[in-house]
This record gives structure tokens, sequence and C-alpha cells, in this order.
């Protein structure tokens, strides 16, 4: 059996308004399988970047739809009855409620938008 993911989640917003987010200085840095940080607050909504690598939980947001971006890689999304695969330049929502399970099988750039009130591990 494989030893689970460690998740490393930052839901503090690193770039205020008006500064440039260094995404690249982001990437090359990054040493985790799971990194997942809040890079800036428009309105209630939150832009985060995922650079992922394995499987999250399964779990779902109850009040909160998700949007996911691959920029680099693959991700998978893992729904009761599908599987969405994404690849760079493709994008879905995952809608408020849905049990889903994101996984990448190789390092994976993604951006996230969600509401400034979710729960990054689910309800």
């Amino acid at each position: 059996m494989s030893e689970p993911t460690k998740y490393n989640i930052h839901l503090d917003v690193k770039y205020p308004h008006h500064e440039v987010i260094d995404l690249p200085g982001i990437i090359a840095a990054n040493r985790e399988k799971w990194y997942n940080q809040t890079l800036s607050e428009v309105n209630n909504s939150l832009v985060r970047v995922g650079i992922v690598e394995g499987e999250f939980h399964w779990h779902k947001h109850d009040n909160d739809d998700e949007f996911f971006f691959v920029l680099e890689g693959q991700l998978l999304i893992d729904l009761e009855d599908k599987t969405i695969e994404l690849n760079p330049g493709q994008g879905t929502t995952i809608s408020k409620g849905v049990m889903h399970r994101p996984r990448a099988p190789k390092k994976t750039v993604m951006l996230m938008v969600e509401t400034n009130e979710i729960v990054p591990t689910g309800n």
C-alpha cells in the first residue's frame, strides 16, 4: 500500500493587489508533492496555484463550486461516474456538492478559482 500524500496547503494571500505574481519562481522553489498556495483575492474569490503529484482524497464542497485549469502536466478528476482528464490549456468546473478526487500521475501545475469561504480539503 502506498504512503498517503501529504498536503502542503497555504491559505494566506501571497500577493497583494498591484504586485506582480511570480508563478515561475513559485514553481521553481517548490519541493513538495502536493503544494497549494493562494495567490490573490479577487472580490470574494481566491486564485490559487497547485503544484501536485499523486492523489488527493475523495471530498466535496457543500457550498462552493471549484474551477481547475491546467498549465503543465495532467490532472485527472475522478467523479462517482466518470473521470475528467485535463491537459495543458484545459479546465473544468466541479459543481458544489459533487464528490470528487483530483489526482496527478506526474508533476502538474494548475490554477484554481474558488470562493474565499471554501475549505480546500472538503466538508
